[in-house]
């Protein structure tokens, strides 16, 4: 490589989604629905912020600015405005669009600031910076459903400068995402970049580091899919090598999953308590920011028969208690349980009485193939009218689906089983 500016920096983000509405808090009273309305665009104020305070030199936003079309034009006007806000620092802004964002799914247009190139989305382009010897090679999304592998027609790197790919993409394959731009690692190698900034896997992850192929993650996570931090990559580069990498968390608010095994709680007090320091530790971890979580109890207790019994209640329980603990703020999500009873079921099913026979029964219950379409039926139209973050992905929820009717029969059953287990004389 010929002579590059001794040092320059840049910021890697991906999967913005502007304006994208965060999942499963806004159903309850106290629920942070100004938080959760704001989030997505707080975070990316301070991705601008962040960008300011350490000048770096150029930001790249691999894909997925937008959360789908605009509902108005003020999602397109803040941007604009954080670009103008950008461009009065210096700094440049690279950005190509990825399948929420794609071509045909943005219907208005506003003129970007100067300082913003966008990407074409029939072939790829590169743009220069002259004064860093930098080149940036991208293309957007033309369709939300990009099927072909996009790199492949990617230039191959000028040996004279720095070598930057900004691509959209699923690589070989990531679980809980659609199969977008499909690439390999080797395919990408063979450009002869030095960092390839990538887009739409929501978690970050280093592919590589000969050259650099990395993932930076979403900037704010949206449901309890998407816990822990959240946020960018800060690069610096030297002599024409990337010489440090650092993820800088800028989400501002935190989901987490609190596990609790309550083997062996025998009083109400003791289970209270282990829950309490799950949330407890749950809030230390988020460094100050306010945090969403979903509470998972697990483990052989007593108190089963009771969480099994009145779910919606205890739920109300834990929400209070961690309403309670004050500081940035603690929402519960959802109660979600998996206990176990210590009064073994198979040996009271196995009994000659009436109870062992509507054990029996209970658990003999199955749904046919003319059952499960005639409750899918009235469900249909709930399906039509839930996001779909929910009806797609790794934990993805649909009413109508057999699998989730077979899981909400033995949700079902698990519910009788235990209440009948925990009548006197069981």
């Amino acid at each position: 490589m010929g002579a590059v500016r001794v040092k320059f920096s840049f910021l890697h983000a991906a999967d913005i989604h502007l304006d994208s509405p965060l999942r499963g808090l806004e159903r309850y009273e106290g629920a942070p629905a100004a938080e959760i309305r704001s989030a997505t665009r707080q975070a990316f104020d301070n991705l601008v912020t962040l960008a300011i305070d350490e000048a770096v030199d150029f930001v790249l936003l691999a894909g997925d600015l937008y959360d789908g079309d605009w509902k108005d034009y003020n999602t397109g006007l803040y941007f604009v405005a954080r670009m103008a806000r950008l461009r009065d620092a210096g700094i440049r802004v690279f950005v190509i669009s990825g399948n929420h964002d794609a071509a045909s799914q943005i219907t208005r247009q506003l003129q970007l600031p100067d300082n913003v190139t966008m990407f074409a989305t029939d072939r790829p382009e590169t743009a220069v910076i002259d004064e860093l010897n930098v080149a940036i090679h991208g293309q957007g999304f033309p369709t939300r459903e990009v099927t072909e592998d996009l790199s492949q027609n990617y230039p191959q790197g000028d040996p004279q400068r720095f070598n930057i790919g900004l691509l959209h993409t699923s690589l070989d394959g990531k679980p809980g995402h659609e199969p977008y731009a499909p690439c390999s690692v080797d395919g990408l190698r063979s450009k002869g970049y030095q960092y390839w900034a990538l887009g739409h896997v929501h978690k970050r992850e280093v592919i590589s580091d000969e050259p650099w192929i990395l993932f930076p993650g979403n900037i704010q996570g949206r449901h309890i899919r998407e816990t822990g931090a959240r946020g960018c990559t800060l690069a610096s580069v030297e002599n024409g090598e990337v010489i440090r990498l650092e993820q800088r968390d800028i989400d501002v608010l935190r989901w987490s999953l609190c596990s609790v095994d309550i083997s062996g709680c025998e009083r109400m007090d003791a289970l209270y308590e282990r829950v309490q320091t799950a949330f407890r530790q749950a809030l230390d971890a988020a460094g100050g920011r306010p945090v969403a979580t979903r509470l998972l109890l697990q483990g052989e207790s007593i108190m089963h028969s009771k969480l099994h019994a009145e779910p919606r209640q205890w739920a109300q329980e834990f929400r209070a208690m961690a309403t309670g603990l004050g500081g940035a703020g603690l929402w519960l999500e959802k109660l979600s349980l998996q206990t176990r009873s210590p009064v073994d079921a198979t040996q009271v099913q196995a009994r000659e009485d009436a109870l062992g026979g509507l054990l029996r029964a209970i658990r003999e219950m199955e749904l046919n193939e003319a059952d499960s379409a005639k409750v899918a039926q009235p469900l249909s139209a709930l399906r039509q009218k839930l996001p779909v973050e929910l009806l797609s992905g790794e934990e993805r929820f649909d009413p109508t689906s057999k699998q989730q009717l077979e899981m909400t029969l033995e949700d079902v059953k698990e519910l009788l089983v235990t209440r009948l287990l925990a009548t006197p004389g069981s």
